[in-house]
């Protein structure tokens, strides 16, 4: 489809089901659809879970408000994927939207809220976006290989700053820069964890925390 560009776990559940029958059309569109979510900017790369929709066709430029109800039905998809599939990547893309609810999310009676804010510091986006020069400042060495594989540049895809996304799958980039899939993997991991602990001291999105309840 065109943009905008919401995600759509219950199409993709649907089709699930279909595989399960038989259906040998229905997994490659539901495989296709999660990768290009996955890799997009549509997904926080390095706090888990889902934005609400993306402006544009490729996944890549979100709204960047986060709502409890998208992430849930996506957990739930991603999980339903990997049972199907044994991907290790909708593995952890489940698990992460899980960890993100639990630290962002959880109210202390139990309940879940409902939303986080697009916003910070009165800019949207200004949390979750990066220009070259900071991830340089905060990777040193690692940084060309972190921006390689994140497209992050010196010009940015956002207001001049960068939405970390994954153009590329990272076998295939691994096998472009003649590097193990695994090292690749740990050391992108790595770079992530840094940057990860950076963003956490600027100030975060505001959150509602309206529990919504049903009997």
């Amino acid at each position: 489809g065109g943009a905008p560009k919401f995600p759509q776990p219950m199409v993709l559940e649907l089709l699930l089901r279909a595989d399960r029958l038989g259906d040998d059309r229905a997994l490659p569109m539901v495989e296709q659809t999660l990768d290009a979510m996955a890799r997009g900017g549509l997904y926080d790369h390095l706090g888990g879970g889902f934005h609400r929709y993306t402006v544009d066709a490729q996944w890549l430029v979100p709204h960047f408000e986060k709502m409890l109800y998208d992430n849930a039905q996506l957990a739930r998809a991603y999980t339903q994927a990997y049972q199907c599939t044994g991907s290790s990547v909708y593995r952890e893309v489940a698990l992460s939207i899980i960890r993100y609810v639990q630290k962002e999310m959880a109210g202390e009676g139990g309940g879940w809220f409902s939303t986080q804010d697009a916003d910070s510091d009165g800019q949207e986006g200004a949390f979750f976006v990066w220009s070259a020069q900071e991830v340089a400042s905060l990777l040193g060495a690692e940084a060309a290989l972190f921006c390689r594989a994140y497209n992050v540049t010196p010009e940015g895809n956002f207001e001049g700053r960068n939405i970390l996304h994954l153009p590329r799958q990272l076998p295939a980039l691994a096998a472009d820069m003649s590097i193990d899939p695994s090292i690749l993997a740990e050391r992108l991991a790595h770079g992530r964890k840094i940057l990860f602990e950076a963003r956490d001291r600027r100030v975060h999105p505001a959150t509602d925390d309206k529990v919504i309840r049903s009997e």
